[in-house]
C-alpha cells in the first residue's frame, strides 16, 4: 500500500473527514432503478463498496444480482494455516453469508471462480454480456462494478469488461473504488464521483455482512502469513454514511439513437429559445464570415449545421447516432444544402487521420457526453487537426448533467488549460458557455 501526504507547509492535514469536495459531491439518482447486477472482482468487494447500496435497492422492490469474478483464493498466499483450496471454501461461504444480508435473502451470489489475481478480457466476455444482457430488461437498469481505475488489476479488467458491455447496451453504468480511498487525494476527487446515502438499515445490514467476511476483517491465526486485510483504518473508509461511485461514459450510439427515436426534436432545437439564441450568439461570436474547410462535432439534427453552412466552403458534420443523422440529412436536403457531409463516428475513436488542417472545428453540447480520458483524447485531436490559423468553438450548457461524469463547466475548464490553445472568445452566461480558441503560436506563453 503506497502512503501519500496531502499536506502542505503551514497548512492543516487534509483528510477524507473534512474533505469538502468530498461532501459536496451530487447524488446518485436510484428513483425507478427495477434491475442491477453487482459485479465483485473477489468476495468482499461487493461488500465495502457497494453493501449499503444493495440493501437500499432491495428495500425499494430492485431485482439484483450479485456476480463475483474469483473466489479470492490468494488473499493469504503465504499462509500456513490455508491452502488456496481452503481458503477458497471459506471466502466462498463467507460471500454466500453477506449477500444473504445485504439483499435480505432475496438472493445469492453467484460464482465465476475465476483465478484470483488472473482475471483476462477473455474469460470474463460471456458471463458478463449475459448479465449485462439481463439487466437490460429492466426499464431503469443499472450496473455496478469496481473502478477501472482502482490500482488492481483484477479491478480494472472486470470494470473494462463490465463499463464496455454496459455501454453498448445503453445501460447505466457505476463504479465503486476499494483501493482508491486509500491512494487518492481527498482535494483531488475523479471526475464523475457521485454518491448514495445510506439509511441505518442499510448501514447496518452493510456491517453484519462485512462481519460474516471474517478471513479478511480478522486474522486467520496468530502466526505470520495469517494477519489482518482489513484493519481498522481500512475499514474506516467504508463506515460513512453513504457509499461512492463514480459514472461510466455510456456508448453514444445506442444511448442517442433511443433519445432521437423516442422523439422528434429530443433537445427541442426548433422550438426552443435557448437553443435559437445560443445558435446565433455562436455565428455572430465567429471571428472570419467564411471558413474554407470544417468539422461540426457532434450535429444532432443539423440545426447548427445548417446556419455554419452558410460561413463554410465545405462542412464534415459528425454524430454517434444514425438516427439524428438521417434526421440531419432530411433537414439540410429540404434546405437545399450541398455543402455538408454527413458522418457518423463516435469519438474519439473514431477519429479520422483524414480531418487535419481544418479551418473552424465546432465541439457543441457534447463534450460531457465523453469520459474525462476521452474529452482530452478529443481536444488533443481537434488542436492538432486545426490549420495555422483555425479556429476551434466549444460551446456547452452550463447546468449538470445527469448521469454522465462531466459537465460544461469541467469541459471548459480543461480546454482552458491546454497551453497550446489561445483563447480569442470568451461568452459566459448562466445557461451556457462559449469560447474560441486558435492554436498557441511559438513565442506566446
Amino acid at each position: 500500500m503506497v502512503s501519500f501526504d496531502h499536506r502542505q507547509p503551514g497548512t492543516p492535514e487534509l483528510t477524507w473527514a473534512n474533505s469538502k469536495q468530498l461532501r459536496a459531491v451530487p447524488e446518485l439518482d436510484l428513483a425507478g432503478v427495477d434491475r442491477a447486477v453487482v459485479f465483485a472482482a473477489h468476495p468482499d468487494d461487493e461488500t465495502l463498496g457497494a453493501g449499503g447500496t444493495v440493501h437500499r435497492l432491495i428495500r425499494a422492490g430492485t431485482s439484483v444480482r450479485v456476480i463475483v469474478a474469483t473466489l479470492g483464493e490468494n488473499s493469504h498466499p503465504n499462509s500456513p494455516t490455508h491452502t488456496r483450496q481452503s481458503l477458497s471454501r471459506v471466502r466462498h461461504q463467507e460471500m454466500a453469508d453477506a449477500v444473504d444480508v445485504i439483499t435480505a435473502g432475496s438472493s445469492a451470489p453467484e460464482y465465476l471462480a475465476l483465478p484470483d489475481g488472473g482475471l483476462t478480457a477473455q474469460a470474463l466476455t460471456d458471463p458478463v454480456s449475459e448479465a449485462v444482457a439481463w439487466v437490460a430488461q429492466g426499464r431503469q437498469p443499472l450496473a455496478v462494478v469496481t473502478w477501472v481505475e482502482d490500482g488492481h488489476p483484477d479491478h480494472e479488467i472486470l470494470a473494462a469488461q463490465v463499463q464496455q458491455a454496459a455501454g453498448a447496451a445503453a445501460v447505466r453504468c457505476v463504479q465503486y473504488p476499494i483501493w482508491w480511498w486509500h491512494w487518492g487525494a481527498p482535494h483531488k476527487l475523479p471526475r464523475g464521483l457521485v454518491h448514495v446515502p445510506l439509511s441505518n438499515e442499510d448501514r447496518d445490514a452493510k456491517q453484519q455482512a462485512l462481519e460474516h467476511h471474517a478471513s479478511q476483517v480478522r486474522p486467520l491465526s496468530e502466526q505470520p502469513g495469517d494477519e489482518v486485510l482489513l484493519g481498522p483504518h481500512i475499514l474506516e473508509h467504508f463506515e460513512r454514511d453513504r457509499e461512492h461511485f463514480i459514472l461510466s461514459a455510456p456508448h453514444q450510439t445506442p444511448v442517442f439513437n433511443r433519445v432521437h427515436s423516442e422523439s422528434e426534436d429530443p433537445w427541442n432545437v426548433d422550438s426552443s429559445r435557448y437553443e435559437h439564441r445560443k445558435r446565433d450568439v455562436l455565428i455572430a461570436s465567429l471571428p472570419r464570415e467564411l471558413y474554407p474547410r470544417a468539422l461540426d462535432i457532434g450535429c444532432s439534427t443539423g440545426a447548427l449545421t445548417a446556419q455554419l453552412a452558410a460561413h463554410v466552403g465545405m462542412l464534415t458534420a459528425v454524430d454517434a447516432s444514425d438516427v439524428a443523422l438521417g434526421k440531419a440529412r432530411a433537414r439540410l436536403t429540404k434546405q437545399g444544402l450541398k455543402n455538408v457531409h454527413l458522418r457518423h463516428a463516435v469519438l474519439p475513436g473514431q477519429w479520422d487521420p483524414a480531418w487535419t488542417e481544418l479551418d473552424l472545428i465546432v465541439v457543441s453540447e457534447v463534450g460531457y457526453f465523453c469520459s474525462a480520458e476521452q474529452w482530452n483524447e478529443l481536444l488533443s485531436l481537434c488542436t492538432r487537426a486545426l490549420s495555422p490559423e483555425g479556429h476551434l468553438v466549444l460551446c456547452h450548457w452550463r447546468h449538470p448533467i445527469k448521469d454522465w461524469p462531466l459537465d460544461g463547466d469541467d469541459v471548459h475548464r480543461e480546454a482552458r488549460r491546454r497551453r497550446n490553445l489561445t483563447r480569442l472568445v470568451a461568452h459566459r452566461e448562466a445557461d451556457f458557455e462559449i469560447d474560441i480558441y486558435a492554436r498557441t503560436q511559438r513565442g506566446r506563453s
